[in-house]
């Protein structure tokens, strides 16, 4: 035998060791499910029962024990995710990832979030920082036995630090970051308000679009009208720019991030039930963002969704009442502008005089590089963002940093009994705000706020304005007895679905809420509803109906005659496609695709010029969310002055037409075929990715959900848009768990060799359902105090 060929086949020897040995350490890091482990502070034996999906069923003496063991099986199934959350939010992600994680980590420094969840842990009372104490211990336990951890740390060459108590805080702040901290209204706003007159300020930005109008009073959303300011939009009117490509991100439609939820009282319900459904949408993750799990401890039963990290049942039912959330889309941030003394920069004026600004020196380590030093500049009202606004250095005024506006207090629902009694608990919590949707055992549905809104003084938030002088702030918050409420409204439903829930309110709650179609589609399917079961809410959760682009038909329609297309035989294709459309969002509908591309054409064409005016004073300006009001405005009333090219009765029609054609060469430039041959299927896909996958992309078919072509659409019930979709699908009766319904994306464990890391996938996209409870048990472990095993 030569020495080359002994050098390989010890080099293939080499490398099968290697393998046998990394596959033997993978699965030597999988979830151990069955057996016995002595966690620190336990004060009696906690059963875990998982059923087929991994589901755990958890069955304690006490609250503190149950969390105890929530803490631990929640490390052994989303360690990484759990780790990987509270670096993000903290601003340490550099650490494990090196320089590429740099830029995150400042803003999340500037912000200050470490330091405000500590100062938010010790502002809890004391039930609530036993809870936190109790998981904090159940999670180290696991910590301190894991021998082998899960595959992302040996794959990043790291291992976790224990888990603080403030860190639940931090993963708490991280959930109120994604669903409040919205700075971009407020800056549109404010270049608008500079830049525009207040009419057509007033008139792009209405309070109320024409579909929630609908749902808040129960009309025609053809009857909505608003008042155009012909004069003021005619002095700006200008040709539409031949090239759109530069404008392709200055009119964005408002975030995906919300959700759907509606309750049902027993009239419509089989049997007299009331009955609840909710489909959170947030950005589609591996692993998903919500755990399942079922909590038994002194008497109570409760079921649902947790969020690693975080020691309280988010969505769920305690048998006694069901409770589900929807994000508010209001007003908790104001971004203070700041006055500076001429002489001294490092000075900015309060009410109190000129203030020097503390400076915080964060250090931030960076794998593979030396330290990032970053000066932080905070104020009295808060942090100074990174970005400056219309030249202004401005501080973030936000709830998610006031200590008196978060805790865990959610995790008393496990008490409630009736809808009026979890008022009083989801009132009184603090947290993130989101409308909450109320059900209970005795038939009876509820709507409420819950987390702290502003009472703002001397202004209404919608714009930045100096503190200075003291005139403008926060007086505190809206008192819990005084937050809004609904019970058991003579429709016997209650919908929704990030919309403005009311008419009038003493309070400024926000400026900006999503559109209504949502919840517009959702009221329509309910009011003929009776003997309601759980499947037939499923199918709600699951409609792809889109009445919404039905006006975008009609005009096109309109315009594409049979006179029309016999005169000119090119626009047959385009008559055709828009005829081919089946209404629905449905991976095989044809034709949908370019009533959207339509859409987007005629409102480039339409804003562009109105905001030219904004884009002078701020190139980094963007027009987000509510244009469909105006839109539909100026497309039917049409006036000539107005037409955004030519003049005469005949320009808008000529417009239209132009429209369509340069909608049709949009969508073949992207897809490399006539838009009579796309698919919404092909148009419409969801990534699920892992946040390794892309530095791995070899190993995407282990790490991802497979990308799939998605039925459903932004303007759905079932809602999908970009990498945000329903990220749960929840239905149940209080009293009824056992019939109730709850599947979501991928699976309960972040171990990707792990069989329940995608086993419930197949059941969320083609929308099957998923048993709430009464799975069988197929594994069981027994958490034992320390020192009972000797």
């Amino acid at each position: 035998m030569t020495f080359t060929v002994r050098i390989v086949l010890i080099m293939i020897v080499f490398l099968v060791m290697a393998g046998l040995w990394g596959v033997m350490t993978l699965r030597a890091s999988l979830p151990v499910l069955d057996g016995t482990a002595p966690i620190s502070g336990l004060t009696a034996a906690v059963s875990i029962a998982s059923d087929e999906h991994g589901v755990p069923t958890i069955v304690a003496e006490t609250r503190a024990d149950a969390f105890r063991a929530l803490g631990y099986v929640i490390a052994r199934d989303r360690l990484f995710q759990m780790d990987l959350l509270r670096r993000s939010t903290a601003g340490e992600l550099a650490e494990v990832f090196g320089r590429a994680a740099v830029a995150n980590d400042i803003k999340q420094r500037r912000l200050g979030l470490h330091q405000a969840a500590r100062a938010i842990y010790v502002g809890l009372p004391p039930d609530q920082q036993e809870t936190v104490n109790a998981y904090t211990q159940g999670i180290n336990s696991f910590l301190a036995q894991a021998t082998t951890l899960p595959p992302e740390f040996l794959l990043l060459g790291y291992r976790p630090q224990p888990w603080q108590e403030a860190d639940s805080l931090l993963i708490v702040l991280a959930m109120f970051q994604m669903l409040n901290l919205y700075e971009d209204d407020e800056r549109m706003r404010t270049v608008m308000a500079k830049a525009l007159p207040s009419s057509v300020q007033s008139f792009l930005l209405p309070d109320v679009d024409l579909y929630t109008h609908a749902v808040l009073h129960e009309t025609d959303p053809d009857q909505f009208h608003v008042s155009i300011p012909v004069k003021e939009l005619a002095a700006m009117r200008r040709p539409p720019d031949s090239d759109q490509s530069r404008y392709a991100n200055v009119i964005r439609e408002k975030p995906a991030v919300g959700s759907n939820g509606w309750v049902l009282a027993g009239s419509h319900v089989a049997g007299g039930r009331a009955m609840l459904a909710n489909d959170m949408h947030l950005d589609m993750t591996v692993p998903n963002t919500w755990y399942r799990v079922r909590l038994r401890y002194d008497g109570v039963d409760m079921t649902g969704l947790v969020v690693p990290g975080i020691p309280v049942v988010v969505v769920g039912t305690n048998r006694h009442v069901a409770w589900g959330f929807t994000n508010i889309e209001g007003d908790f941030v104001d971004l203070v502008r700041l006055d500076l003394n001429r002489d001294d920069p490092n000075q900015y004026q309060t009410p109190q005089g000129w203030r020097r600004f503390e400076t915080r020196r964060e250090v931030i380590a960076v794998k593979g590089d030396p330290d990032e030093i970053v000066y932080c500049m905070d104020t009295v009202w808060g942090p100074v963002a990174e970005q400056p606004l219309l030249g202004y250095k401005v501080a973030v005024r936000w709830t998610g940093l006031d200590p008196d506006a978060v805790d865990i207090g959610l995790f008393h629902m496990d008490g409630a009994r009736t809808v009026n009694e979890a008022i009083q608990v989801l009132n009184r919590a603090k947290g993130p705000a989101n409308n909450v949707m109320l059900a209970d055992a005795e038939g009876h549905i509820a709507w409420t706020y819950t987390g702290r809104i502003p009472i703002r003084r001397g202004f209404d938030g919608s714009v930045s304005v100096s503190w200075a002088d003291g005139a403008k702030g926060w007086a505190g918050y809206v008192p819990a007895e005084e937050l809004p409420r609904i019970i058991d409204p003579p429709s016997g439903f209650i919908v929704s679905a990030n919309q403005r829930m009311l008419a009038q309110y003493p309070y400024t709650v926000g400026h900006s809420f999503v559109g209504g179609y949502r919840a517009y589609r959702i009221a329509e399917q309910l009011r003929g509803v009776q003997g309601a079961q759980e499947a037939d809410l499923l199918r709600i959760q699951l409609d792809t109906k889109s009445e919404f682009y039905e006006f975008y038909r009609r005009i096109a329609r309109e315009v594409l005659t049979d006179e029309e297309v016999r005169s000119h035989p090119g626009l047959a294709p385009l008559r055709r496609v828009v005829d081919a459309w089946d209404g629905h969002a449905d991976i095989d509908s044809v034709g949908y695709g370019f009533l959207i591309q339509f859409r987007d054409v005629l409102a480039r064409s339409i804003f562009m010029p109105l905001l030219e005016r904004c884009l002078a004073e701020d190139r980094q300006f963007t027009y987000v969310g509510g244009m469909e009001t105006p839109l539909r405005a100026l497309l039917t009333a049409r006036v000539p002055e107005l037409a955004p090219s030519g003049q005469g009765s005949e320009a808008w029609r000529s417009f239209f037409v132009d429209a369509m054609e340069r909608s049709w060469q949009e969508l073949r430039d992207t897809y490399g075929a006539s838009p009579e041959n796309v698919t919404w299927g092909q148009i419409n896909h969801l990534q699920i990715q892992h946040p390794l996958s892309g530095a791995l992309p070899g190993l995407s078919w282990l790490l991802d959900m497979s990308d799939s072509e998605a039925p459903g659409c932004d303007a759905c019930v079932r809602m999908v848009s970009g990498k945000v979709s329903a990220t749960e699908r929840f239905v149940v009766s209080p009293g009824h768990a056992e019939s109730g319904i709850l599947h979501m994306p991928g699976g309960q464990s972040g171990h990707p060799l792990s069989p329940h890391y995608r086993d419930q996938q197949q059941a969320w996209s083609q929308g099957t359902a998923l048993p709430l409870i009464g799975s069988p048990t197929r594994h069981t472990l027994t958490l034992v105090p320390i020192g009972s095993l000797s």
